[in-house]
């Protein structure tokens, strides 16, 4: 008799119902029960892992082929050649330029690992550095693409990895989840906080919402903030680079993915140059922390930490629900109701003043964010399924999640026993 298909072995209809039960979903697949590491195998086919080459890196094909083909994005020993590249030479100019010439230029790859456009403080204070935005920022930010790009391989492949392998985890897509989920750990734990410490140098500390828009244009940055910004777009390029060129197996929610990429990239650039970098941070923040709380109920339900998954799945929900939807929320009802606490000076089309809000600029700021609210919405229906989800479904067979791998790779999975519920 033939295999039926997955939809068919499911049983069950409709959109969501097929994507809360998908595997390789972003976000319902790593909540779905994990294959118990002592559980009994009498009934299930046995299947020998596929080995990993080079510890799970992907493997190069040649420097300039990578370089042509995207593929450093994904290869850590072609992406740290091009970060160490502008360094050495960097290093050289420092050093050996003043031996050439008494009034030696600044050197041209400074901009790729320093801040650029200095401007003076408006306080007048010497050690109250800021800056403007220009167009060198994005040779600092495409030469961070290549940084964050490095550094994801490696968290993953040199730390999740072995992680992973520790807790029994090792079958190819399952480690390559486990190590998404622990970089995403890594990445917005600490954006997270650091954001949380600039906004605490701000006047818009937790969420005071008039100070998006009193003193307006807010275009001399303190440092630290146009380097989160810059490294916050950076990372959000490189992630987009990997969807849109396939640098990666694309899931099942490849275009629910894209367009939550493209939405935050509208949200950074244009809060970037219009000078609206306040708003930005805080809704950096709102983005940083919950994803954080995420991935790491993710991972503790591939380790299958039962106890503590459900206590960390709690506290994500409600971490979720307050930053995600609550603040977020407060956010467009700022745009909408607080627009006019503008200066009337500044309510014009004057991009060399550092001014851009003339009326209609108030429905550019609101449309990102309300699109964000709505995927968000999305997501959030999906997490409330999986919560009722947890406390209706008595008992899950162990062979849907074990299939995941076979689900990504085929259109029907192996043979198993037919699960008593169907």
């Amino acid at each position: 008799m033939s295999q039926p298909t997955v939809r068919t072995r499911r049983g069950r209809s409709g959109t969501i119902s097929r994507i809360e039960t998908d595997p390789s979903h972003h976000l319902a697949g790593p909540f779905m029960p994990q294959t118990p590491l002592d559980s009994p195998t009498d009934n299930i086919p046995p299947r020998v892992p596929r080995p990993l080459k080079n510890n799970g890196a992907p493997s190069s094909h040649g420097f300039l082929d990578d370089l042509k083909t995207f593929r450093w994005v994904v290869v850590p020993q072609s992406s740290l050649r091009m970060i160490l590249l502008p360094v050495f030479l960097h290093i050289q100019w420092t050093y050996i330029t003043p031996l050439l010439f008494t009034d030696p230029p600044l050197s041209p790859f400074a901009p790729l690992l320093f801040l650029s456009h200095p401007t003076p403080s408006p306080t007048g204070d010497p050690n109250d550095v800021r800056y403007r935005k220009g167009y060198l920022d994005l040779v600092f930010l495409a030469y961070h693409i290549i940084v964050f790009s490095f550094l994801r391989q490696v968290a993953m492949i040199y730390i999740c990895y072995p992680v992973a392998r520790y807790f029994g985890i090792k079958r190819e897509a399952k480690l390559a989840r486990f190590g998404e989920q622990g970089y995403a750990i890594l990445y917005f734990g600490i954006f997270g906080l650091w954001g949380m410490r600039i906004m605490g140098q701000l006047p818009t500390w937790w969420y005071n919402v008039e100070a998006f828009w009193i003193d307006y244009p807010h275009w001399q940055m303190k440092p630290e903030l146009k380097r989160y910004y810059l490294m916050q777009a950076s990372y959000w390029c490189q992630q987009l680079i990997v969807l849109v060129f396939k640098l990666e197996k694309p899931r099942k929610d490849y275009n629910e993915l894209v367009a939550h990429h493209i939405v935050t990239l509208w949200l950074v650039g244009w809060s970037y140059l219009i000078n609206l970098t306040l708003i930005g941070n805080a809704v950096y923040m709102s983005m940083d922390i919950p994803d954080a709380f995420l991935g790491t109920s993710k991972i503790l339900n591939y380790m299958r930490w039962d106890r503590t998954k459900i206590a960390v799945f709690a506290v994500f929900i409600f971490v979720w629900t307050y930053f995600r939807h609550y603040l977020n929320l407060v956010m467009l009802w700022s745009v909408y109701r607080d627009f006019d606490l503008i200066p009337e000076t500044s309510k014009v089309w004057a991009p060399e003043t550092g001014a851009w809000l003339v009326w209609w600029m108030k429905w550019q700021i609101f449309a990102p964010i309300l699109l964000l609210q709505l995927l968000n919405l999305f997501w959030y229906f999906l997490i409330l399924r999986i919560l009722v989800r947890a406390f209706t479904d008595v008992k899950v067979t162990d062979e849907r999640s074990d299939d995941e791998e076979s689900y990504e790779e085929e259109d029907t999975p192996p043979k198993t026993n037919k699960r008593k519920d169907d």
